[in-house]
């Protein structure tokens, strides 16, 4: 598996924020919490988030993309918890050392633990899930995997989650792939905020 590059700096840099032009800066100021804040140019402004300054070289896309995420993260059908154990599953099938500390802090303001995130770095058996949290992990495996969940997965997913829940799922893994591409073939560094010790390391990465 590909893994981000930890040496070489970005493909891609981020666009600062005072680099972005009016349209970018209407962009996020309708779609993402605290934008007024990222932008303002003030000195205590607070620094934009690489991940923010990728999306803003191609604001139209950015715009779509944000407004459609923001479903999965504002108003979601599946419960938080259940969502960032797919998304953490995600990060590290995809070696997204990115996605994979950002929410590793996500997920524990939702209830994961420190022994949940070691489960899903290493055999994923050393917990106790419970048979959804089970199913949902074997899923993302599935989708990563095959591009399919297989039958008796489905099903038992199906008997446990309504139909907005497992359509969810599939995209949460789906765009959490997506964003994992980005971040790796853009080269995206991490925040200087965002500590690399706050989570079991990815393979290739320990150091």
């Amino acid at each position: 598996m590909s893994t981000e590059p930890a040496t070489r700096g970005p493909r891609l840099a981020p666009l600062a924020a005072h680099l972005w032009d009016e349209g970018a800066v209407a962009m996020l100021r309708g779609r993402v919490a605290s934008a007024d804040r990222y932008l303002s140019g003030g000195a205590d402004a607070p620094r934009l988030p690489n991940v923010l300054g990728i999306l803003g070289h191609h604001p139209r896309l950015a715009a779509a993309w944000l407004g459609y995420n923001g479903v999965l993260l504002d108003g979601p059908a599946l419960d938080p918890r259940l969502r960032e154990l797919l998304i953490l599953r995600v990060a590290w099938r995809t070696r997204s050392q990115y996605e994979w500390i950002q929410h590793a802090r996500i997920g524990r303001s939702v209830g994961l633990s420190n022994a949940h995130l070691e489960a899903l770095a290493e055999d994923g058996q050393s917990v106790a899930w419970t048979p959804l949290e089970r199913l949902l992990l074997d899923a993302a495996d599935q989708l990563l995997t095959a591009h399919r969940i297989d039958d008796a997965t489905w099903d038992g997913l199906a008997a446990r989650l309504d139909a907005r829940q497992l359509l969810e799922a599939v995209f949460v893994v789906g765009s959490y792939l997506c964003l994992a591409m980005v971040f790796g073939s853009a080269g995206l560094e991490l925040d200087p905020d965002m500590d690399p010790a706050s989570a079991p390391p990815l393979p290739g990465m320990e150091e």
